[in-house]
């Protein structure tokens, strides 16, 4: 059958050479074997091709003169030849594709919601892909983060280990994060959220830092992580086991599974993935309590799609995720007998529809979008209270020692979230000399959070709704590119209007030499974020988040530019990024201690705090050298400052400073890829120092203090053999390592049920050992 098509379309083109049309016609290869699947297009537009299975392509119907012809797939760099067409004329020609080693011809899709190649890109997007997260060993999301510019993740309690990822130096609820671009990661999952999603079911991760687009939520402040799940595109499946030791004592043994299929005709095709965790805890210093809690989880997803025609295609995707996570002492028995106790039992459901239609020759497209997540939690957060004696009488008190048994501290969290919405994009091919992109849309979004524990008479029950509209336009002419747009929001939790301008640029010197900027105004509303919803222990008690009855909105402008250079030869790949970035925050969300409840329980409350000026630069490095060495390195300063101290104590003195942020933090990643199997993969983070606040009420810890940490520098390592490298595509691989070579880790925790869970910083954790298997078919 294919010889019949073959033949029709041989002389189908013999009798366009008669006619007043040209053809193209060859071959997309690379290394001398074909590249299926490819495009082949001319670069005005006019005409656009696939390769067949042998690399095979035609372009027909061109207008005689001059072609500008390109030829792009997934993993290569783009190749282009110009050609002079006179009319009738048949040409053939070969397309030769490099492996695009340093991923910068990847295409992405954040920068304003349009597939685009890395580098034309008019705001600058990172791309963690499947080979990071194998060099760096890391199972799961938050793992990986690590060694992305301008990003660091971090531990902020050390009974339930809840986390958080800052960017360019602003904490976790100043970043949006997204799932297939849509943000449906509520508060409660980003306590924990990034933890359980393995990287199994990573395409790859988007990372804008800054605003830049008009088409993502007024929060973006510090920047947008859009997590796009595993694509299928063709039969493959992968199984890894990961066992690790940490310190010698406690392990963690990781399954991760996925598999794919296609149809045929490639207008259908579907992805699933499981995870499975069990992690035993680990006491760093000896006193009976966790310093890393037990974790028993588990995960399935689904990413599915269905092509209707050429034009219309509908994607489907599901993700649930159930976790237990116990912190404390008296692992094995109930939490309420424990001395000091974090319990947390977690179920998640996240799902979501798009549906995208083309007409008009490609030139217009909608989107329509909808997508949610529930999370339902039970959890247990509390401490025995010591039996009190009478100092005239010496007579003991029981009532709250015995009142924690009658009424013991369980709680019930519910959350839910919904997001839907539509984009129309409409293309101009020629607009006052180059051409031109609208965009415009609507969005709805609902976040619902309801936390109670009735024996701290604690809630948190807030229901927000937010409906954006958004206009933003893309103009290309010659070597610039301007984006422009606005969003207009209104929040239930603000009582007006809100306008976020955003607009960047890029200027392309030469295609080694980029310029880019941008501007972004944003807002984050009077409501409890994903901190806010964690209770952490200090001196005996605990310490609860409430919300300033006068809260207000805080409003932003942030500021960033950058130079991109590459270089490229036969042999080697270098280039380096320089970016500068600025954010000012005005009525900035601060903490401060504000008293006791009637039990006796600390209360931190956020309130507005005047303005805050956050402002750094960024380094980033890479380099590969023909194919045996790879380096990827990036590196930032910066400073966190209140324009008013902060008075998070009342003990303590009160801090113009950001807690919690260092001023220099990186990482780099540094591989050795031989063609024979073997690989090697050294991998390091830098935590630089910063102040930490310090609760007192531990053994030898009399008043609450601000502690200048010290610096971490964590080194890991991986070998790792390939069974048949020369048959890529048959996936066996073996591999072994140290995470944290040097041990890096924090050496003075708090000791006792008295301590501060809140006192951690540093690395996630101690030495650890791993090894492991992966198998399947790619």
């Amino acid at each position: 059958m294919k010889y019949f098509f073959t033949f029709l379309l041989v002389i189908a083109l013999i009798f366009d050479a008669y006619g007043q049309y040209s053809a193209i016609k060859g071959w997309v290869r690379s290394g001398g074997q074909p590249v299926p699947f490819a495009s082949v297009y001319t670069q005005n537009g006019s005409s656009g091709a696939s390769t067949n299975e042998h690399g095979y392509f035609v372009l027909k119907e061109l207008n005689p003169g001059k072609q500008v012809v390109k030829a792009q797939a997934v993993g290569y760099v783009t190749a282009e030849k110009t050609f002079h067409l006179a009319a009738g004329d048949v040409v053939e020609a070969v397309f030769d594709l490099k492996e695009d080693v340093m991923g910068l011809e990847e295409i992405v899709i954040s920068g304003a919601r349009t597939e685009k190649r890395r580098i034309e890109s008019v705001v600058a997007v990172n791309v963690l892909d499947k080979e990071t997260f194998g060099l760096t060993q890391s199972s799961a999301l938050l793992d990986g983060l690590n060694f992305q510019p301008g990003i660091r993740t971090e531990v902020d309690c050390q009974t339930c280990n809840y986390s958080q990822v800052r960017m360019n130096g602003l904490g976790g609820a100043y970043s949006q994060i997204l799932i297939n671009s849509r943000p449906v990661f509520s508060s409660l999952q980003g306590l924990y959220g990034l933890e359980q999603i393995p990287t199994s079911m990573v395409e790859r991760v988007e990372i804008i830092r800054g605003g830049g687009s008009a088409l993502y939520g007024s929060g973006a402040i510090a920047g947008v992580i859009n997590i796009i799940t595993r694509i299928p595109s063709k039969p493959a499946y992968e199984i890894t086991m990961d066992h690790s030791i940490i310190d010698g004592v406690s392990s963690d043994n990781i399954l991760n599974a996925s598999a794919s299929v296609i149809n045929e005709e490639e207008d259908a095709g579907i992805a699933v993935f499981t995870s499975r965790r069990r992690r035993q805890a680990y006491d760093a210093n000896g006193d009976g309590f966790t310093e890393m809690p037990r974790i028993s989880s588990g995960s399935f997803g689904v990413n599915s799609f269905y092509a209707f025609n050429k034009r219309s295609k509908i994607d489907l995707n599901l993700f649930a995720a159930s976790e237990n996570r116990r912190g404390g002492d008296k692992l094995d028995e109930a939490p309420h007998l424990a001395e000091q106790s974090e319990d947390r039992v977690q179920d998640a459901l996240t799902g979501g529809v798009y549906y995208s239609y083309e007409w008009g020759d490609g030139k217009d497209r909608i989107s329509i979008y909808a997508a949610g997540q529930r999370t339902g939690r039970t959890h247990y957060t509390g401490i025995i209270p010591d039996i009190e004696y009478n100092p005239e009488t010496g007579e003991p008190d029981s009532t709250a020692y015995i009142s924690h048994f009658l009424r013991p501290p369980y709680g019930n969290t519910i959350s839910k979230t919904f997001q839907a919405g539509f984009q129309l994009d409409h293309r101009l091919k020629r607009f006052i000399g180059g051409t031109n992109v609208l965009t415009y849309g609507a969005e709805y979004y609902y976040d619902y959070v309801d936390d109670k524990i009735e024996a701290y008479r604690y809630r948190i029950n807030q229901a927000n709704c937010s409906a954006g509209l958004f206009l933003q336009n893309e103009w290309q002419v010659s070597k610039t590119t301007l984006l422009a747009g606005a969003r207009l929001t209104k929040h239930s939790g603000v009582d007006h209007l809100i306008a976020s301008p955003r607009v960047a640029f890029l200027y392309k010197f030469n295609p080694e030499l980029q310029f880019r900027a941008s501007y972004a105004g944003g807002f984050r509303a009077p409501q409890a974020f994903d901190a806010d919803l964690h209770i952490a222990f200090a001196g005996g008690g605990i310490s609860l988040i409430n919300l300033s009855p006068d809260l207000k909105e805080e409003t932003s402008q942030s500021v960033s530019a950058s130079v991109d250079y590459n270089h490229a030869t036969m042999n080697y790949v270098y280039g380096f990024t320089i970016e500068g970035f600025a954010t000012w925050l005005m009525d900035s969300f601060v903490l401060e201690e504000a008293g006791e409840d009637p039990d006796g329980n600390r209360i931190l409350e956020k309130r507005n705090g005047g303005g805050s000026t956050v402002r750094g630069m960024t380094f980033e490095a890479r380099a590969n050298y023909n194919g045996l060495f790879q380096l990827q390195a990036g590196m930032t300063f910066q400073k966190s400052m209140y324009e008013n101290p902060v008075a998070w104590s009342a003990e303590a003195p009160a801090e113009k400073k950001y807690l919690r942020t260092p001023d220099t933090y990186g990482f780099y990643t540094l591989s050795y890829l031989p063609p024979n199997g073997l690989t090697i993969a050294w991998s390091g983070v830098l935590t630089g120092r910063m102040l930490t606040p310090h609760f007192g009420g531990a053994p030898g810890v009399d008043g609450d203090r601000t502690v200048n940490t010290s610096v971490f520098w964590t080194s890991n390592v991986k070998a790792e053999y390939q069974f048949s490298p020369k048959k890529p595509e048959q996936d066996i691989r073996v591999f072994a390592g140290v995470r944290n070579l040097f041990n890096q880790y924090q050496n003075d925790f708090d000791t006792g049920k008295y301590r501060d869970s809140h006192y951690i910083y540093g690395p996630a954790a101690p030495r650890t050992i791993f090894f492991g298997i992966t198998a399947g078919i790619l």
